[in-house]
């Protein structure tokens, strides 16, 4: 993810058209119809900017849903987690989305084969999971850029996270915060049994990062790409997607950089 010059800039208030999604919970339904009285909404497709009210999830959606169509999302928190969102308030709405500053986010691009030979194909924005579909534990074979890294994991499994999704599932598994610029991706493992005090890496966001099951039959695994779900799966490939990309808009003393700086001296 990189900061660039917010693409709104050379528009006047009264000049911005604003599209708006929620995530259809009580609260955000409520944002909406109390926004909707004030600002004229237009469809997605009309739109300056896309208005994304809810949470983290409800914004995964919104970037996945509309990436196509190349406009700025801004959002604003009414929903559990709100990492990716901005603070809600009804006030000067325009202003706050011309004046914020403009992140380009490009997902992962994961690419999974299953037991019967099937591709499936996929891109998320935070991470890429290989987790263990049984009791039994996960043995993945590691490989960077064609090199095997590691030639048996053993665990619960392993995320591939972007900087933007390093916050999410890659923290609660004791991954490392990414700075936004550092250009990385964090590999980190989800309860290790060996390499027992193995932590994980991080890497060149030009990796490409190949996870191999070893025991598709015995030791079934699924793999997960933001929210899409693939089960039975023998290995999967993940790199940076340059293809595809999002802007996303945050306050300017809210930004997502010092959200994640902060992240990092939280107890």
């Amino acid at each position: 993810m990189q900061q660039n010059g917010n693409s709104l800039e050379r528009l006047e208030p009264a000049q911005l058209k604003i599209a708006c999604v929620h995530s259809g919970t009580d609260i955000a339904a409520i944002h909406f119809h109390e926004l909707s009285a004030m600002y004229n909404f237009v469809s997605p497709q009309k739109s300056d900017v896309i208005l994304a009210l809810g949470g983290d999830g409800l914004m995964l959606h919104a970037l996945h849903t509309h990436m196509d169509l190349h406009k700025p999302i801004y959002g604003m928190h009414c929903g559990t987690i709100g990492f990716l969102m901005n603070d809600y308030s009804n006030e000067n709405l325009a202003e706050r989305i011309l004046s914020a500053d403009s992140f380009e986010l490009h997902p992962v691009a994961m690419k999974a084969t299953t037991i019967d030979g099937k591709v499936e194909q996929a891109l998320a924005f935070n991470e890429v999971a290989l987790i263990r579909g049984s009791a039994q534990s996960a043995n993945i074979r590691v490989s960077v850029d064609g090199v095997v890294r590691l030639e048996k994991y053993m665990g619960d499994g392993l995320i591939v996270s972007t900087a933007a999704g390093s916050t999410a599932y890659n923290l609660s598994a004791h991954g490392p915060i990414i700075p936004l610029g550092s250009n990385m991706l964090a590999l980190t493992p989800v309860s290790p049994f060996r390499p027992r005090r193995w932590k994980g890496a991080l890497l060149p966001r030009t990796s490409v990062i190949t996870l191999e099951n070893l025991d598709p039959r015995k030791r079934p695994l699924l793999t997960t790409a933001d929210s899409k779900d693939i089960y039975d799966v023998v290995s999967v490939t993940v790199r940076e997607d340059q293809s595809h990309s999002v802007q996303m808009l945050f306050d300017k003393d809210h930004s997502l950089e010092e959200r994640i700086i902060r992240e990092q001296f939280t107890a």
